[in-house]
């Protein structure tokens, strides 16, 4: 249990962080839950606007803090390569 001033502040902090986190991580789950029923409805359309939807959320992610990078431009890779073949 935090026992100093200091502590007592840094838990605080840390319970706000962690909503703030959770919100930011359900909402870009959220975008790439539409990208993925899209493509699985074989909806090309859709899937790319949800896709180029979805992006900015993701980089936001990133620069938040909530993803890494890498975790992140994996996904979009697989995402964008995955709806380009709905196309074909």
């Amino acid at each position: 249990m935090a026992n100093t001033p200091q502590s007592k502040k840094r838990a605080r902090q840390n319970e706000q962080r962690f909503a703030v986190n959770k919100a930011r991580r359900s909402r870009i789950r959220t975008y790439l839950r539409k990208v993925e029923e899209a493509i699985t409805a074989g909806d090309h359309d859709a899937a790319q606007q949800a896709l180029k939807v979805a992006q900015p959320e993701m980089m936001r992610g990133v620069t938040k803090g909530v993803l890494h990078k890498n975790t992140v431009a994996r996904k979009m890779s697989r995402l964008s390569s995955r709806v380009k073949s709905l196309k074909a």
